[in-house]
């Protein structure tokens, strides 16, 4: 009898469970930030603000759990993945809170996600041309993108406050990415694996005594908190705002269909076109569901790609209880606040490794790509370049009209969109055989030789 393939296999019930908390300590405070993000810049109160949190965390734990174990052939890729609130929505949804008000936020990312499950099928018939040069460059460019994240984690998000950059937080910082790192080198077997999750819990330990571990607001939080659909009222539905959600959509779709390449890379389960469309009808459904209880577009999360490269555990059963977890989380507040006095440090800590774990996997990825070719090390220098423009160079675009803000502030946006519209006109049209043919008789070998070894 054939074993089935270590996506498909069921680990002892205890190991599921550490293996499925893991996963949900180290996307929670990402998941979290879009709600609390969106709810201050559109002035909720805290109490709405706590309801966008439950909400956020249900649907994410339902989309979870919908692409971890599927939807008949409806919906989910089957594979290891974590989804959560994507960053590309929010600066849409709040430009359209401002000029139309919360009901044209929701109505128009219902119809965001009606269309995207009418679209998911024909948008995957492009995975195709998501090559290694498209996805290891998308994938390096999410990885350094987000190390941007993690710093931001350990040295705070106020320059004015007393603790930002505090040299104790940052020293916290190095000591849980140190245990980290020890554990999945040197440990062996589930203690390797559970790297992650160990230099977690020793992180809030080292904390503790540090005053970082602020546990106030769980006596606060309420023991059910259901969302309520439609909680601002009934929806609206401007052209321009569901013009804009629309794009939104097409952007998670790109993301999340490099992301779940991603997976079938690590995980050894190459992918069907049927994979990557069902995993879209995931994403699309994320946003019908999020339309109707208030909550967020989700995407696949990628620190929980680093996090299944890293342990080395592809069980798409893990990342299920993950889902059971987030949506027992979003029904009952007052675990979720437990669980959000994990110190900001030892989070930022843990995303350090997990982040550059994802631009590693990119890198190894565009291995495949042929950069000894002249015009393929362009596309890719090109593309990594204009991804990272936004990234490095803060307000680069705030003069440019607000319509634009969703391509031009989002690092992988650009990235994703250059390297594809490149990819197709110099891989797919005679123009890349007439670029080729001005090319020298040698290639370029992007790699210098060891002078060393020489």
């Amino acid at each position: 009898m054939t074993a089935p393939h270590p996506v498909d296999t069921r680990l002892p019930w205890h190991r599921l469970l550490v293996f499925g908390i893991q996963h949900v300590l180290i996307m929670y405070t990402g998941c979290v930030t879009v709600p609390l993000v969106f709810g201050a810049a559109v002035g909720l109160d805290k109490s709405t603000i706590a309801m966008l949190i439950s909400a956020d965390l249900l649907v994410a734990g339902i989309i979870t759990l919908v692409q971890s174990l599927g939807l008949g052939r409806f919906a989910g890729a089957r594979l290891p993945i974590v989804t959560g609130a994507t960053f590309v929505a929010m600066s849409p949804m709040i430009l359209i809170a401002k000029e139309y008000g919360l009901p044209a936020v929701y109505g128009s990312m219902l119809v965001g996600g009606i269309l995207g499950v009418a679209l998911a099928w024909p948008f995957a018939k492009v995975v195709r041309f998501f090559t290694p040069l498209v996805s290891g460059t998308v994938l390096t460019v999410v990885g350094i993108s987000l190390i941007g994240v993690a710093g931001g984690l350990i040295v705070g998000s106020d320059p004015k406050s007393a603790s930002y950059a505090a040299p104790s937080n940052i020293a916290l910082a190095a000591a849980v990415l140190l245990i980290a790192l020890v554990c999945t080198t040197l440990g062996r077997g589930v203690w390797s694996q559970l790297g992650v999750l160990i230099a977690l819990i020793a992180g809030v330990l080292i904390a503790i005594p540090m005053g970082l571990v602020q546990l106030g607001g769980v006596s606060d939080a309420s023991w059910l908190g259901v969302p309520h659909p439609f909680y601002f009222g009934a929806p609206e539905f401007p052209l321009t705002a569901v013009v804009a959600m629309s794009i939104v959509m097409a952007v998670v779709f790109a993301e999340s269909t490099a992301s779940m390449l991603a997976i079938g890379e690590i995980t050894g389960k190459p992918l069907r076109q049927a994979d990557i469309a069902r995993g879209l009808v995931g994403d699309g459904l994320s946003a019908v569901l999020a339309g109707v209880f208030n909550s967020f577009i989700d995407t696949v999360f990628n620190q929980n790609v680093g996090a299944v490269a890293g342990t080395r555990v592809y069980s798409r059963y893990v990342t299920a209880v993950s889902g059971a977890i987030l949506v027992l989380l979003g029904a009952i507040p007052r675990i979720g606040a437990v669980v959000a006095a994990v110190p900001k440090p030892v989070v930022g800590g843990v995303g350090l490794m997990l982040f550059a774990t994802i631009a590693v996997i990119g890198i190894g990825i565009l291995r495949r790509a042929d950069l000894a070719d002249r015009v393929n090390l362009g596309i890719v220098a090109i593309a990594i370049g204009v991804g990272l423009v936004p990234v490095l160079t803060k307000g680069m675009f705030d003069r440019f009209p607000s319509s634009l803000e969703i391509l031009l502030n989002s690092g992988i946006t650009l990235a994703a969109v250059t390297v594809f519209g490149l990819n197709l006109l110099f891989n797919h049209t005679r123009l890349g055989e007439l670029a080729r043919g001005a090319t020298d008789p040698e290639p370029v070998d992007p790699v210098p030789p060891d002078p060393v070894a020489a």
